[in-house]
Order: C-alpha cells, then sequence, then structure tokens
C-alpha cells in the first residue's frame, strides 16, 4: 500500500466499525499505511477507574526538529438506526460522487488525507526536513479522558517535543476554504438543585415549591449578557439545557427541582472567574423574592462538572501563514480564522505547542448517511501537501 490515494485510505478506515470505546481495527489499518512510509508506531493503551479502556496511535517520522504534530481520532459515534442509512455505515461505498460512512467527515477523512500528503510529500521531496507526528486517539467522541490527554503525557515523558500541530476536525460550513480554526472558547458546565417542601397545591403556605426558586435561579443565569464579545471571539453565552422535578402528580408540590447549564466563554474570563461570576449571580437570585414572596432565601445546591475547558487562541504566525496560504493556493479562497463552535482535542494539545484546525466540510457530520464527496478528499490532500512543504520552509528558515 502507497497510501497516496486518500480515497483508498478512507475506505479502509470506514470498514473499521470503531464506534467509541472500540478500537475495531481502525489504528491497525492506520499503522500499516504509516509504517511503510518509514513512521515507527506505538500503540499506547490508556486506563483509568470507571472508564473503558482506549487505545491509541502514535507515530513518528524523523527524530530532528522542526516537528509537525498532526492529532487526531478514529473513533466515531454510534451509526443509529442502521435501517435509515442509504448505504451501510461501515461500508464506503462511493454514490453521486459521495462516499458514505461513519466517519467519514468526522474525522476519519482528515486523517486519510494527512497521510496521503505525507506519502506524496515523501514521494516527490523525500523525507521532511525535520520530523512529523500522528497522535490518535480512541477516545475523542467518548469521555475524553483516556484518549488525548493520556497520549501527550505519555508521549512527552518520552521526551518528544512539538512545535506546532495541526488537528484534521472537520472545519468548514459550506465548502473547503471557509474556515481555519484558530482558538476555542471555553465550556464551563454544572448542575443547580433546589430543596423545597413537598406539599398539596391547594395549600401552597404548607409547601415550599423549588420550581420558583429554579426559575429565579435559572432567569439569573441567562439575563443580563456575561458580556459583548472580544476581537477574537463571540459572546459568552449560557443555556439551561434541562430543568428536572421528576414530579408526575399534577396537585403536588415537589420537594426538590434541578437544572443543567452550560456556559461557552470566551477570553474575558477563566474558568474561576467565572465560577465566581455565576456563584455571585445565583447568590443575588436566592434572596430574591420577587416568585417567592414573604420566604427565605432559596436553598439551593451547585456542582460543578469536572474538567472545564480553558479558552485559548493561537497567535503562531508561521503555522496560520502555511495553512492559509495552503488552503488560498490550492482553492483560491482566503479561510476565515475563526473560533466558533465547539470544543475539540486542540484544547489539550495548546499546552504542549501552537494547535489549528482545518479539515472537510462538516454538514454531514453524526448525521444518518454522514458522506464526503470524493473530491474534497482529492483537494483537503492537496491543501496538506502544500501545507506541509510551506510549514517546514517556514520553520527551517
Amino acid at each position: 500500500m502507497t497510501s497516496t490515494d486518500p480515497i483508498a485510505n478512507l475506505a479502509t478506515l470506514i470498514r473499521c466499525p470503531s464506534v467509541t470505546p472500540a478500537e475495531g481495527g481502525a489504528l491497525s489499518a492506520l499503522e500499516a499505511m504509516l509504517k511503510p512510509l518509514g513512521f515507527t508506531v506505538d500503540r499506547v493503551t490508556a486506563t483509568d477507574a470507571n472508564t473503558p479502556d482506549i487505545e491509541n496511535l502514535y507515530a513518528r517520522l524523523g527524530n530532528d526538529g522542526p516537528h509537525l504534530m498532526f492529532a487526531g481520532h478514529t473513533d466515531v459515534v454510534p451509526v443509529g438506526d442502521e435501517n435509515a442509512w442509504t448505504h451501510g455505515p461501515f461500508s464506503a461505498d462511493i454514490a453521486g460522487g459521495e462516499m458514505y460512512g461513519r466517519g467519514a467527515v468526522d474525522m476519519k477523512g482528515g486523517i486519510a488525507c494527512f497521510v496521503a500528503a505525507v506519502a506524496r510529500h515523501i514521494e516527490k521531496h523525500g523525507l521532511p526536513k525535520g520530523s512529523v507526528s500522528f497522535l490518535i486517539t480512541g477516545d475523542e467522541e467518548g469521555p475524553a479522558i483516556n484518549g488525548t490527554t493520556k497520549l501527550l503525557d505519555w508521549a512527552a515523558a518520552k521526551g518528544e517535543r512539538w512545535d506546532a500541530c495541526l488537528v484534521g476536525e472537520p472545519t468548514n460550513p459550506d465548502r473547503l476554504g471557509d474556515m481555519i480554526k484558530i482558538g476555542r472558547r471555553g465550556s464551563l458546565s454544572g448542575r443547580i438543585t433546589v430543596n423545597g417542601v413537598q406539599g398539596h397545591a391547594a395549600y401552597p403556605h404548607l409547601a415550599d415549591s423549588p420550581v420558583r426558586g429554579i426559575l429565579q435561579l435559572t432567569q439569573a443565569l441567562m439575563d443580563p449578557p456575561f458580556d459583548n464579545g472580544t476581537e477574537n471571539f463571540q459572546p459568552s453565552n449560557l443555556e439551561v439545557t434541562t430543568i428536572d422535578v421528576g414530579n408526575g402528580a399534577v396537585n403536588v408540590i415537589p420537594a426538590k427541582a434541578s437544572a443543567a447549564f452550560n456556559i461557552r466563554f470566551n477570553d474575558t474570563w477563566t474558568a474561576d472567574s467565572l465560577m465566581a461570576e455565576i456563584i455571585a449571580r445565583l447568590d443575588r437570585a436566592a434572596a430574591d423574592g420577587a416568585l417567592r414572596p414573604g420566604r427565605d432565601p432559596v436553598r439551593y445546591e451547585l456542582n460543578w462538572n469536572e474538567r472545564p475547558s480553558h479558552v485559548f487562541l493561537t497567535r503562531n504566525n508561521a503555522l496560520i501563514s502555511s495553512l492559509s496560504g495552503a488552503v488560498e493556493t490550492v482553492t483560491g479562497q482566503q479561510p476565515k480564522l475563526s473560533t466558533t463552535g465547539g470544543t475539540s482535542d486542540a484544547r489539550f494539545i495548546k499546552d504542549y505547542c501552537p494547535v489549528v484546525e482545518f479539515g472537510l466540510v462538516g454538514q454531514t457530520m453524526h448525521m444518518v448517511d454522514e458522506r464526503v464527496a470524493v473530491a474534497d478528499l482529492e483537494t483537503l490532500t492537496q491543501i496538506y501537501e502544500t501545507f506541509i512543504f510551506s510549514w517546514f520552509g517556514h520553520a527551517a528558515a
């Protein structure tokens, strides 16, 4: 296998049913592509209490700097109703100029293209003037505990150091060349629980409705806005994602109510300062008697989800300009530099080296009939190939 064909590479990877946490043969397939190119390959299984063991892969070509890392994941989300798929979710069928399969876009397609790009670079120019590595996890779509974080720790403990990283997540909203991610908002989640007194709806003076309390608290979290945005980021936004009472009787005031929330925040805040602001809002709202006249302050508990994701922005000009230039050279389009969207494993990598993200068009990711235009696989491979050549030229200068 020469691995220069991204279509063949992707078909091989799609046919591996690597639904998190199963390896499904995907890492073995990737290893078979990389070893003939001269990569040394390590398979690293990470473990943690109360989470499934995860197999990951780290491969390196070259021994010297500069060192470029490509990061991604071979695990995929479940297929849902398999009968709803036009083509089998692990068939890699091509129809109408598109390849179907779970992971086609998110993100086996990006991996397939980067492998092809490295193979073509070697074929045309010989080995890169430095090192290239693949840091590939099987836990990005899962709890992200036994994946990238532990693989980074393992590699760093071995002495691995990186000068830059490209994550191959699908970043383009409509067409290839639309968008490069140069940072990500932070993410913080929590759950509020309000304790009341259960009673008969006809005798509210004998009870204390937690629903009134939870409404006061959740309103305070959503209004006023946390900020108006910054130069590089959208305004921070908090969403209450669920309110739960667990009461099936219309004439009973429940004893407890809870609400979960998630906020995506910009560089106005740190996780610590945002937590302090949220607690201050809740305390003020708890004392507000608008919905509970004559009552004591709302009794609430606040539990934070573990491991908030921290906001970051990449400012490495050599990395950004090499990738932007490659996109424009191949597509004729100048990509937007963006920090929109959710989180990715770039939030972990940013602690080790500058990181950007660029991959396929993400319109069908996680959907039934996930698919990618075959022409886009060739275009993305050309972009990656141009980027590799350009980045090593900048880094060695």
